[in-house]
């Protein structure tokens, strides 16, 4: 046994030693966590595109252009004028579908080849409709896509649905539709280019003129409940938020495809083209009550010479590019295949990026929040009022091995300009070089980059472009 002085002394160092333990552990402790012990465990490490024998993650899906059934919806009253909107974009022997109309219309012989089959909506007499600023033709336009389930078409993977005034730039659709997985529930399309359009309506809706598209589950889903939907939205306005309806009852929501345009404006379209989203051009709207795109052309010819560019780089039609001409102190915004603008000054591209106010909202209202989008006045100084060159042709040049695309100056009365700036007012024509890049949307979005070329022909009146994907530390900066 110990004595009682002995356990005194253990009893009275004892917290010493349990303090001197402690820390001891802390100083351990955080060494660790300054310097970790290596694992001396080994690890090697396979590439899985070397090794795996399992496919990677697929990001596109297969979609061909045979596999899409297109929808027009179409009126007999406007027949004889809108048929030549779906004469420019449609394939014969490739484009799969059919026009539906409310009634019977003359269709010449020469025409069976150049248009769709035509189909008659049936009756919906049974629905009701109260909307008293619409028209009850919203019903039948709403079941197109039910109706065409019915035909029983082959390997379709798709429906889009459009106006007889819609026209679709075909490779463009099949390139976003070939990102989704048709087997799955879609409903994709845009909204309005209106605020108030959107607002009054939904911004969750497909606009029907600019075209939607619906996958093939998702049709026979619809055409389920579709009649039974419509009959409880009788107060609704058209077709497109009706079907907008029946899809939130159905739990789908809106996927948003930008290049989907209404086209909700009035005038000219150059601002709104020219600052095109980066995503692929799909389809164009109410050209009766837009300006023709091209000043010189009627509205059908104006279509069919922008769809001429498609034919050699679809992918990037209408998209946007911005560089400088540092010498002459001069800002240039090209809309491949549409048009390029010269403006003196130098603007910065977060400026240049937005839409210029050429155009009229759908309410006719001069008001920069009317839009659903950031704008711009169409020019802050008299002095930068665009010089605008318009595409006059496009062609393949086997000896460059690219496309090269002429663009001839529109003559129009410009302010006076007191700037010592070289004008650009003695500029006929802009030469623009590119390749052609169809698998630009398999990258990340980025718009192309913009060179001037050194050229012995300035003084002659011409400026060559070139256009293409950037390089690497390429960037637009003066």
């Amino acid at each position: 046994m110990t004595s009682s002085s002995t356990r005194h002394r253990i009893t009275s160092t004892l917290p010493f030693l349990l303090f001197s333990l402690l820390l001891l552990y802390l100083i351990h402790s955080s060494k660790l966590l300054i310097y970790p012990p290596q694992i001396t465990t080994k690890i090697t490490c396979q590439h899985p595109n070397l090794t795996t024998t399992s496919n990677p993650r697929k990001t596109t899906y297969d979609t061909e252009l045979k596999h899409i059934a297109f929808c027009i919806a179409a009126s007999s009253k406007l027949w004889n004028s809108r048929k030549e909107y779906i004469k420019l974009w449609w394939r014969p022997g490739s484009t799969r579908g059919a026009i539906w109309l409310d009634k019977k219309v003359k269709i010449k012989q020469n025409e069976t080849i150049t248009l769709p089959d035509f189909h008659i909506s049936q009756q919906t007499s049974r629905f009701p409709y109260t909307n008293r600023q619409g028209h009850r033709s919203a019903i039948r336009i709403s079941r197109i896509v039910s109706e065409a389930l019915k035909l029983g078409l082959d390997d379709i993977r798709w429906f889009v649905m459009g106006d007889d005034d819609t026209v679709f730039v075909v490779e463009n659709v099949v390139r976003v539709l070939n990102k989704y997985n048709h087997n799955q529930f879609y409903y994709i399309g845009s909204s309005s280019e209106s605020h108030f359009q959107n607002i009054y309506f939904s911004y969750s809706m497909a606009y029907g003129g600019g075209g939607f598209a619906i996958s093939y589950p998702l049709a026979k889903e619809l055409a389920k409940m579709q009649d039974r939907c419509i009959k409880r939205y009788p107060g609704l306005y058209g077709s497109d938020d009706r079907m907008q309806a029946c899809m939130t009852e159905l739990n789908v929501p809106l996927t948003k495809e930008l290049g989907f345009h209404q086209n909700d404006v009035y005038g000219n379209l150059l601002g709104l083209l020219s600052a095109h989203p980066v995503t692929p051009l799909v389809s164009l709207h109410h050209f009766d009550v837009i300006d023709p795109i091209f000043p010189e052309k009627n509205r059908v010819e104006s279509v069919k010479h922008l769809l001429e560019s498609s034919k050699f780089d679809s992918a990037s039609l209408i998209q946007q590019s911005i560089c400088y001409d540092v010498k002459r102190e001069w800002s240039i915004l090209v809309s491949w295949g549409f048009a390029v603008q010269i403006m003196r000054g130098i603007m910065s591209p977060r400026e240049l990026e937005m839409p210029s106010r050429t155009f009229l909202n759908w309410y006719k209202v001069l008001d920069y929040t009317a839009y659903a989008f950031n704008t711009r006045p169409v020019a802050r100084h008299p002095c930068q009022k665009p010089f605008v060159f318009y595409l006059n042709s496009t062609r393949y040049d086997e000896s460059r091995r690219g496309i090269i695309g002429i663009y001839s100056v529109h003559r129009e009365q410009h302010p006076r300009c007191r700037w010592k700036t070289e004008s650009p007012e003695k500029i006929h024509t802009v030469v623009v070089l590119k390749r052609e890049d169809p698998d630009r949307w398999l990258r990340a979005p980025r718009k192309d980059c913009c060179r001037v070329l050194p050229s012995t022909k300035e003084k002659e009146g011409i400026v060559y472009l070139w256009v293409g994907h950037c390089g690497e530390d390429e960037v637009i900066e003066v």
